[in-house]
């Protein structure tokens, strides 16, 4: 896929070191539910190998530089779990939500979302920014794991149900 600013691709094997640096990162890490910490290149290779049946993960690239990760896993019911990070050098920059909403109209009109869900940790006033852009519904209060911090920790949930528009144009392709 493409963006204004972004190509999302597959990630594939040769990209571990580079996620294991980005994501690695304590601010980046400290952050997200699934990413360990310290996270070397080998966690990276084995976590690439074992995306699974109904994960869409996409590679973000600026410029030919992958910056971060973005993607969904979807059930049978049609919702999705929206998940993203970028690497802290390219934050600021809108480069998550540009990611995200390419991601998700991909996942509306061409894999079968009727809707998706996502949270982030308390105390992530980015990633707040970012799902509020995308035009989230806050849905309550929860918890969430953190990988990085091995723990449950306070996080807010939310919910955007799959337009109409693009629920005629699904039906229609």
């Amino acid at each position: 896929m493409q963006t204004a600013r972004l190509r999302l691709r597959a990630v594939v094997d040769s990209d571990a070191a580079r996620i294991a640096d980005l994501a690695g990162d304590w601010d980046v890490a400290s952050m997200t539910g699934r990413i360990p910490y310290p996270y070397s290149a080998d966690a990276a290779h084995h976590w690439i190998s074992g995306v699974e049946e109904g994960e869409q993960v996409f590679g973000i690239e600026r410029e030919a530089e992958f910056i971060g990760i973005c993607g969904f896993t979807i059930d049978t019911n049609g919702d999705a779990e929206l998940g993203y990070w970028i690497g802290k050098p390219y934050w600021g920059h809108g480069y998550a939500t540009e990611a995200a909403s390419a991601v998700m109209a991909y996942g509306f009109t061409k894999a079968g979302v009727r809707r998706f869900v996502c949270r982030h940790l308390a105390g992530n006033p980015g990633s707040a920014r970012v799902i509020q852009k995308l035009g989230f519904k806050y849905v309550g209060d929860s918890t969430g794991w953190c990988e990085a911090r091995q723990c449950e920790l306070p996080a807010l949930s939310y919910e955007l149900r799959r337009p109409w528009t693009m629920a005629i144009r699904a039906l229609a392709s």
